[in-house]
């Protein structure tokens, strides 16, 4: 039980570290569409360049992958009909609620209601397992 709920912990932490940073990288990346070069070989070698040296993007990409590495050792212990679930539900709906604090576009009533039902279905798993 103990060690379900530990792992329930690691894969709630993955999903916001997931969840939070998928709008910040979407915002850091903002002008990339201006990156222009003559051929396809130099404009993918100056997409990557803008990209590693954007901090806006490589912070909340690092935390991002981070995550993955969290992900990827809680793997080791976790049942995976918890895994999954938690951190794929739970990865959208801090995405939703970390843009929505960014100012994207306000999710409507029926994203709401279907986040509800997210967290309820996600702590269903989680106490079947414990």
């Amino acid at each position: 039980m103990g060690e379900t709920l530990g792992d329930a912990f690691w894969l709630i932490i993955v999903a916001i570290m997931w969840g939070s940073t998928n709008p910040l990288i979407k915002k850091g990346s903002t002008g990339i569409e201006q990156v222009r070069r003559s051929n396809a070989l130099m404009q993918f070698v100056a997409e990557i360049k803008f990209l590693v040296f954007n901090w806006k993007y490589m912070v909340p990409f690092l935390l991002n992958q981070s995550g993955s590495v969290i992900f990827y050792l809680t793997l080791a212990s976790a049942d995976l009909s918890l895994a999954v679930p938690i951190t794929n539900s739970l990865t959208f709906l801090f995405t939703i609620l970390t843009g929505r604090l960014l100012g994207e576009e306000s999710a409507s009533k029926e994203t709401y209601a279907g986040m509800a039902l997210v967290m309820a279905g996600v702590t269903l798993c989680v106490l079947d397992r414990t």
